[in-house]
């Protein structure tokens, strides 16, 4: 994995335009950075809840990728395990603290091991978790 810096947001209001802007397809390939996942994530489970993580997410992700010219093929594009296992880490997440305000909830989850870049593979090896089979549809951890 690449090593970079966590990037936090600075307003809650920041982290709203990025979730919207993700909604509307709008959002620059370059703004959907791994901070911008998990905040529209975070985001969309707490304050959306017109939208079902677990299935709509997949759907708007894969719309999205499409939509700056992107697929969602065997080796590109939408995940369906580290989407879900991310849906998860969120939802736990704001259960120890479902009444923090967005903005501290976004950073603490991004300053967390939950929202490090390589937490999946704390419980997956990384062929099981980069196979076609855990892109195209969940699989279970194996490291576990």
């Amino acid at each position: 994995m690449t090593d970079y810096g966590v990037r936090l947001f600075d307003s809650a209001e920041a982290v709203e335009r990025v979730g919207q802007a993700f909604l509307e397809k709008t959002l620059p390939k370059e703004g959907w950075t791994h901070e911008a996942h998990l905040a529209t994530c975070l985001w969309i489970v707490r304050d959306r809840s017109e939208i079902n993580p677990e299935g709509d997410i997949p759907r708007l992700i894969s719309s999205y990728n499409e939509s700056l010219g992107g697929t969602n093929s065997d080796t590109e594009g939408y995940h369906e395990t580290i989407t879900q296992v991310y849906i998860a880490a969120v939802r736990d997440h704001l259960d120890e603290a479902p009444d923090e305000p967005l903005i501290d909830s976004v950073n603490r989850l991004l300053l967390s091991d939950r929202g490090a870049r390589d937490w999946p593979l704390r419980t997956y090896s990384r062929d099981r978790l980069f196979s076609v089979e855990a892109r195209r549809g969940f699989v279970a951890p194996d490291l576990v």
